[in-house]
């Protein structure tokens, strides 16, 4: 019997990046379904606005494409972007600490 490893190319990270409307009350009850439906399905808040859920393969993404495509307000914007778990590794987060230079370190 073969083994099959997972490669760090073959694994994927999905993004849903959201700008929903909040102004009116019927909006905020809108966007919190959505987020909870984010929430719900695994995915976790990188930033305001932007979850993140890791897959081991493309196939295993497309459910969860899905599921965000189902969810969807009827009004606002949602970008959902995929990267492969290498160029996830590869990506720095600078944050800026009070009385000193910025700092960079790796998410993972």
């Amino acid at each position: 019997m073969q083994r099959r490893f997972i490669s760090e190319c073959r694994g994927e990270w999905l993004f849903a990046m959201f700008d929903l409307p909040l102004v009116e009350k019927v909006e905020r009850a809108r966007t919190t379904r959505f987020w909870n439906t984010l929430l719900q399905d695994g995915f976790t808040m990188t930033q305001y606005s932007i979850c993140t859920r890791y897959y081991p393969s493309e196939e295993a993404g497309e459910v969860h494409r899905r599921s965000i495509k189902k969810a969807l307000p009827p009004a606002g914007h949602v970008s959902v972007l995929t990267v492969t778990d290498k160029q996830f590794g590869k990506m720095q987060i600078t944050m800026e600490r009070k009385g000193g230079p910025p700092r960079s370190r790796p998410i993972r």
